[in-house]
């Protein structure tokens, strides 16, 4: 059976109460469990933090063993270098997802850090993003 996690970075634990026009009524926790329902064949894990040395932490932990990792870094997707070194580290698969399509935001959102060490990138398809990153690791 496939292993995924799923680590989401900072203030995305305010799913469904942050900003709900751009990110939804929806909290992860809910969704993850319809993703669980509907990827029943894979064992998912899901983790957040607010703190960039616990996602380093937990790509370190999950990285030679898992069969991918869906990350969506938040904010330190646009600031953190260690994120995207931690990522080249690693030999598990990483998919970069975005539940906003941020090169329809603010012109700082338009750089990632990760995308250059990630298998790909989901942008903008609002939660789905994280069903379309996990199907990747489905082909």
């Amino acid at each position: 059976m496939k292993r995924i996690q799923i680590i989401n970075g900072p203030n995305l634990n305010l799913l469904g109460k942050r900003e709900p026009l751009l990110y939804g009524h929806q909290s992860f926790e809910a969704y993850f469990e319809e993703l669980k329902k509907k990827f029943s064949t894979v064992e998912l894990f899901y983790f957040q933090s607010n703190n960039e040395g616990e996602i380093i932490d937990k790509l370190h932990e999950t990285g030679f063993d898992y069969d991918g990792i869906v990350l969506n870094a938040g904010a330190y997707t646009h600031t953190s270098v260690a994120i995207a070194d931690a990522i080249r580290s690693i030999n598990t698969p990483v998919v970069e997802v975005h539940i906003s399509n941020v090169f329809k935001r603010e012109s700082f959102r338009h750089h990632s850090y990760l995308s250059e060490a990630c298998k790909g990138c989901i942008v903008g398809f609002g939660m789905d993003s994280y069903h379309l990153g996990i199907e990747v690791f489905m082909l």
